[in-house]
């Protein structure tokens, strides 16, 4: 009993030790919080705002119960609007475990409204995908290149051969910096000030004189 007991105690820290690096790689891997998703589109999804699904938390990544799905062909395309500034890390894609899973990510940034005809342009990154069911296998992004990312467009042009292409997760590691949006200051000038309504002191506020 002594030895199952200590067994028992050997697997709660190691499943603690597990949960602590779960709950790291999820922070890591929270962005999806910082994506604008009223305005976030995904171009050929076969059920409207699916794509909106597939941007969830690291935890959650292995729940298939919500995907999106191509519609006429193998391509899908999401034009991802960010609430501030993000440095992109790292990415990581879960699809299908079948040949519907995307052979293909192209990435884009800063070119918001992008469509299937835009996408035929050189892409700023491109990665060769391989299945990844449990969400493991991280793509490396130069963060020096995918840095102020305001908008992010993610192409997939292909699969491994199905006519439609199926998606589960989509998770963005990196940093996030909250836009800074810089207020117009509106100055009033008075050409003539009334010596009634700056009885104290009128000239020591004034302190340049336009000639």
């Amino acid at each position: 009993m002594p030895d199952d007991h200590h067994h028992n105690e050997g697997g709660c820290v190691h499943e603690s030790a597990d949960s602590d690096y779960l709950k790291e790689i999820g922070i890591q891997y929270s962005l999806y919080t910082k994506i604008d998703m009223e305005n976030l589109e995904c171009l050929n999804e076969s059920t409207d705002g699916s794509g909106k699904l597939v941007f969830k938390s690291y935890e959650n990544r292995l729940n298939f119960d919500k995907f999106v799905e191509s519609d006429a062909d193998e391509e899908l395309l999401f034009n991802i609007p960010f609430t501030g500034n993000i440095k992109i890390k790292g990415l990581t894609i879960i699809g299908a475990n079948d040949n519907s899973h995307p052979k293909k990510v192209r990435l884009f940034k800063n070119r918001p409204k992008m469509s299937f005809d835009d996408a035929s342009s050189k892409a700023d990154e491109e990665f060769d995908l391989t299945h990844n069911p449990t969400g493991e296998l991280e793509y490396p992004i130069k963060p020096v290149q995918f840095s102020s990312v305001h908008h992010l467009t993610l192409h997939f042009p292909s699969n491994f051969g199905e006519d439609k292409t199926r998606i589960y997760y989509i998770g963005l590691r990196g940093e996030f910096s909250p836009a800074h949006y810089h207020g117009v200051t509106i100055c009033n000038y008075e050409s003539a000030p009334n010596v009634s309504d700056h009885k104290n002191n009128v000239f020591d506020s004034v302190t340049h004189r336009i000639q």
